[in-house]
């Protein structure tokens, strides 16, 4: 500390400096080294070198000698060092040798290049221009092979992220063309699905079969043009949670109706196109022309014209096709004709003889016992009457059924159950009182509970049956002729006690 304080005055500037330093921590020690290669000719090493060794000698002083090649800078340290007195050498201060040392990088007042030169090929760190540019320059002047690894590694980054976007890309497009209407309606975009109010004209038909729900039912509006979009009037019965039974009919709607107002339209009876025909269970082709005709707005002379034709023309093989027209409620096209309609009635009769498992051959024979079964029994006493028919027929007995001759004398639909003597005495070829077996055709239209029982009859002995009350249908089976009297004179009784109730014409 006394050396340094007595130097001070002499080295103003560089003492002030030296203890800045002194005040840091003490470096570890260092021996530093100075490379002495010569430079690369051209080089900024070589440039800076010459620029620091030209400050600090005389301008006029040449910067090499010309004789040996050296450089000049390079002997110039010793040489400033010994004539300039604020230069510090190792011998002026043996106690910061250390420190000195580590100093020189920075300089001294005179401009020395010198410790420059020291730091710049030093194990202590390196020139001061890598801690800024990270990688130096080899001696050829070409960037190290570290620049070109780095560019390599960016390039192949940015394939990465390429090949990343164009996957995003392509599973978008996918996206969109699998689900883009779904996406679409999810968020608002695209057209709306229904009309908006007001925007219905005109006049459509649409047809409504029986058994059909709001799918099919939504199918038929948008097919007529009522609905803008094929779901939409079904997804609208969904999202509103509405029950509704759709009734079979031809309805008169509009063109361009909001699912809503359709879904009213169909439930308005004044939009319903009345064009239906029914025929009743054992009711006959005479007594069913007349209402079929009145409500599907045809004229009574096509309809029996159409069941006047051969029965081939229907895919029948029988006499006449009365039996042949199954007993339902049909709707129909508002253009039917008349041959259409008797043409659905036989092939629902088709449908009920095959259900019931009617051989083909047998099918015209069946009808006519389940039209007189029709006729004579009630619905759960059917497999019982179909007995008694079976039993009589495999004796040769006559049947003897009230119902057939009073077909064959015209008096059938007179609303009572006796026969009169001229209808069971009359000589037609219906008339079992007559003729031993069946009619020669069936006597009215069966139901299929009909067709089944004609087809599968009860096991019994029976041979006769009667009808002892009308009111409650109660009838009796007798095996024989003594039985089956009793139950007459029960039928008698109960007839004189209810003279109104349909016995006979009075």
């Amino acid at each position: 500390m006394p050396e340094r304080e007595s130097a001070s005055p002499q080295h103003d500037p560089d003492a002030r400096l030296g203890d800045l330093f002194e005040n840091l921590p003490d470096p570890a020690q260092q021996i530093p080294t100075v490379d002495n290669t010569p430079p690369a000719p051209g080089s900024r090493r070589a440039a800076r070198e010459a620029a620091a060794a030209q400050s600090s000698t005389d301008p006029a002083r040449p910067s090499a000698d010309t004789s040996t090649g050296e450089d000049v800078s390079t002997r110039a340290m010793p040489t400033a060092a010994a004539e300039d007195p604020a230069v510090s050498t190792p011998s002026a201060d043996p106690t910061g040798s250390a420190e000195r040392a580590s100093d020189a990088p920075s300089g001294g007042p005179s401009g020395d290049g010198a410790p420059a030169r020291a730091g710049d090929g030093s194990a202590a760190g390196g020139r001061l221009e890598d801690l800024f540019h990270g990688h130096p320059e080899d001696h050829t002047g070409n960037r190290p092979p570290a620049k070109k690894k780095r560019r390599t590694g960016c390039l192949v980054a940015l394939v990465i992220v390429l090949a990343v976007i164009g996957g995003i890309v392509g599973a978008g497009v996918w996206a969109w063309n699998a689900y883009g209407d779904k996406i679409s309606d999810a968020l608002g975009w695209g057209d709306p699905k229904d009309w908006e109010p007001g925007m219905a004209t005109g006049e459509v038909l649409v047809t409504i079969h029986e058994g059909d729900t709001g799918a099919p039912v939504s199918a038929a509006l948008h097919e007529a043009g009522v609905t803008r979009t094929e779901d939409v009037f079904y997804d609208y019965l969904v999202t509103e949670n509405i029950a509704v039974t759709f009734y079979p009919g031809i309805y008169s709607l509009q063109e361009k109706m909001t699912a809503e107002a359709a879904l009213e339209a169909l439930q308005n009876p004044e939009n319903k196109r009345e064009n239906s025909a029914s025929v009743g269970e054992g009711a006959t082709i005479e007594s069913s022309l007349p209402d079929m005709a009145e409500s599907l707005g045809m004229p009574v002379e096509e309809l029996q014209a159409a069941v006047d034709a051969d029965p081939a023309t229907y895919g029948v093989t029988a006499q006449s096709l009365e039996g042949w027209l199954f007993p339902a409620v049909y709707t129909f096209d508002p253009e039917v004709t008349a041959t259409q309609v008797i043409q659905r009635m036989v092939d629902r009769t088709k449908e009920a003889l095959t259900e019931a498992g009617v051989p083909a051959e047998d099918a015209q024979r069946v009808l006519t016992i389940a039209s007189i079964i029709q006729r004579e029994g009630l619905t759960a006493d059917f497999p019982k009457v179909s007995r008694v028919i079976e039993n009589r027929l495999d004796i040769d007995m006559k049947l003897q059924m009230d119902s057939t001759a009073q077909y064959g004398y015209g008096s059938l639909h007179e609303g009572v159950v006796s026969s009169s003597a001229e209808a069971l005495e009359d000589d037609n070829l219906w008339n079992t009182y007559v003729h031993t077996g069946l009619p020669v055709t069936p006597i009215a239209s069966p139901s299929f509970a009909a067709i089944d029982a004609a087809m599968h009859p009860a096991g019994g002995p029976w041979l006769y049956f009667v009808t002892t009350n009308l009111a409650t249908g109660e009838t009796q089976f007798s095996v024989t002729y003594e039985e089956h009297l009793q139950g007459v004179e029960k039928w008698e009784q109960w007839c004189q006690e209810n003279p109104d109730g349909g016995c006979s014409a009075g």
